[in-house]
């Protein structure tokens, strides 16, 4: 079994330096921990980049752009594809296939929306989306893979002070 999918890293400048575009995703993947000081429990923020499966008629590209604005409720444009992360799951519900999965990545640029407006549809999938530093994100997303396309957001964007609009 394989699938493929497309997802954004958007980004727009801020005062303090850029900022990235993050889900919280709604499935209760949170982690509860507790310290040995600490009788009360505590969610662990569950952060991840938009992303979907690729359409019938959609290029990576479209599905990108798509799910950014699904998820996050913001319109972008695309600045260019920062590359692709590859892995095995398996799926939690039916047959309990194992699952290769493709993730093609894009560095957008943010042109308008308001971050968190979505479609109450969405709410099954996304419990919020939300602006964050993109300096330090790298260590606030869950998954490798992304962590992996937000420092090559980084150096891009070092090496291109100002991606086209």
């Amino acid at each position: 079994m394989r699938e493929v999918s497309a997802g954004g890293v958007v980004v727009r400048p801020s005062a303090e330096g850029w900022e990235v575009a993050v889900i919280e995703p709604q499935k209760d993947n949170s982690v509860t921990v507790s310290s040995k000081n600490d009788d009360k429990k505590r969610q662990k923020l569950l952060l991840a980049l938009p992303k979907g499966l690729v359409d019938k008629g959609e290029n990576p590209e479209q599905t990108a752009l798509r799910e950014v604005l699904e998820e996050t409720g913001l319109k972008a444009v695309l600045v260019t594809k920062l590359g692709d992360t590859k892995y095995v799951y398996l799926r939690s519900w039916g047959d309990r296939k194992r699952v290769f999965k493709i993730v093609g990545f894009y560095l957008l640029r943010y042109i308008s929306g308001e971050i968190d407006q979505i479609a109450e549809e969405m709410r099954i999938e996304v419990r919020r989306a939300l602006w964050i530093p993109l300096d330090g994100a790298d260590r606030k997303l869950a998954y490798s893979g992304e962590k992996e396309m937000i420092r090559r957001a980084q150096e891009y964007l070092k090496a291109h002070p100002e991606p086209p609009a």
